[in-house]
This record gives structure tokens, C-alpha cells and sequence, in this order.
């Protein structure tokens, strides 16, 4: 009997310390966007979780459809097809460090730390219009 709760009270210790060693989803997300910073370029402390480069990216659509509807579709492509070119990198090699992310909330990572890496944020980490038009040459 008592090897019996020994056992049991060892496996419960390893399940209750592989818990608490496990990271959040997001401290996963942010050191996938450390490993990300190599192929975006950017800065190293730009570190978005997932909520926040879903909102960054949210951002750039709106933005990219209010172009499209007010007749600047040229300008919209080029700036599309500018982040996909920076996102190329990561499509190509996903970093080992992302690995435990879903496709979708990798995806979503890697285009907020391409638009990072183009300048076209905030020191916020908000995505910036007007920077972006800069950086188009616009």
C-alpha cells in the first residue's frame, strides 16, 4: 500500500510540475516573435502576443480596404504585396520556437512582426498608417 501512494503521489508531483514549468500562450507567442525578429527585421523588444498582432494586422486590412475603396488601389497592393515579401522568410522556415503556436496564430504572428519589421509601427507597436505611406514612398 505504500508503494502504491508513493507512486501515486510521485506522478502527481511530475503532472503538477509539468504544469507549473509550462508556459502561457502567451509567453509562447512572444518567444516565437524573438525568433521571428531574424526574418522580419524590426526591433528584438517587439514582442506582440497574439491578441495584439491580431490587431495589428486587423489594422493594416481596414486600412488596406478603406485605400481600395477610395480609389488607391495601386497604393493597397503595393503595400500587400511589401509585408507578404517581408513575411516570405517565415513561411519558408518556421523557427523552433514557434513551433507550438497553431498555423493560424503563427500566421497572424509573423505578419505583425513584418509589418514591424517594415517600420510601419507606432512605439506603441500600433499599427501606423502614415508610416507605412512613408515607407511606400508615398
Amino acid at each position: 500500500m505504500r508503494r502504491v501512494t508513493i507512486a501515486v503521489l510521485a506522478a502527481c508531483l511530475l503532472a503538477a510540475g509539468a504544469v507549473g514549468c509550462s508556459k502561457s500562450g502567451d509567453e509562447n507567442a512572444k518567444d516565437c516573435a524573438v525568433a521571428l525578429t531574424e526574418k522580419t527585421g524590426g526591433e528584438p523588444g517587439d514582442k506582440p502576443t497574439v491578441k495584439e498582432a491580431e490587431e495589428r494586422v486587423d489594422a493594416l486590412d481596414t486600412t488596406l480596404a478603406d485605400m481600395v475603396r477610395s480609389g488607391y488601389e495601386s497604393v493597397a497592393k503595393d503595400a500587400f504585396d511589401t509585408v507578404e515579401k517581408k513575411a516570405k522568410a517565415g513561411v519558408e522556415s518556421r523557427p523552433g520556437a514557434c513551433e507550438v503556436l497553431s498555423e493560424d496564430d503563427y500566421a497572424v504572428l509573423l505578419m505583425a512582426k513584418a509589418i514591424g519589421g517594415l517600420g510601419w509601427t507606432d512605439e506603441d507597436g500600433q499599427f501606423d498608417k502614415l508610416k507605412m505611406v512613408d515607407g511606400l514612398g508615398g
